[in-house]
């Protein structure tokens, strides 16, 4: 399965998206979405995953999307959230689902920096 991950949108899509969201077979947005105009265009197009968070995402995010989205991809236990952290600075809200039951993928937004970490404690990829 091919994903588009996204995250910190705030409000904004353009054609340069589109494109990418065309070529793949779902959609997962790490929040800060801002308007939803963003997910309703991605979700026109491909199924789409998504989370609330941080500062951007008001009530109509909130009503339209979780904080917090788990879920089994390709036999995968996926966590999808904002605020997460990475290994050894886990956001305090996530760290005990973390240690106590770790999902094989954990993904979050809000840094605004790509960045793959295996947490070689709990077998968690960020």
């Amino acid at each position: 399965m091919k994903i588009l991950l996204l995250s910190d949108t705030h409000s904004h899509i353009d054609d340069f998206i589109i494109k990418y969201v065309k070529q793949v077979d779902e959609v997962w947005h790490a929040g800060d979405i801002g308007d939803l105009k963003v997910t309703d265009q991605i979700a026109a197009i491909k199924p789409l995953r998504a989370v609330w968070g941080g500062n951007i995402d008001d009530d109509k995010a909130r009503m339209q999307f979780p904080e917090n989205n788990r879920f089994i991809c390709e036999e995968m236990d996926v966590w999808i959230t904002h605020i997460g952290g990475y290994p050894g600075r886990y956001n305090q809200r996530v760290r005990p689902e973390i240690y106590n039951n770790p999902p094989d993928l954990f993904i979050c937004g809000h840094s605004h920096i790509l960045k793959v970490i295996n947490d070689k404690k709990s077998i968690v990829y960020i």
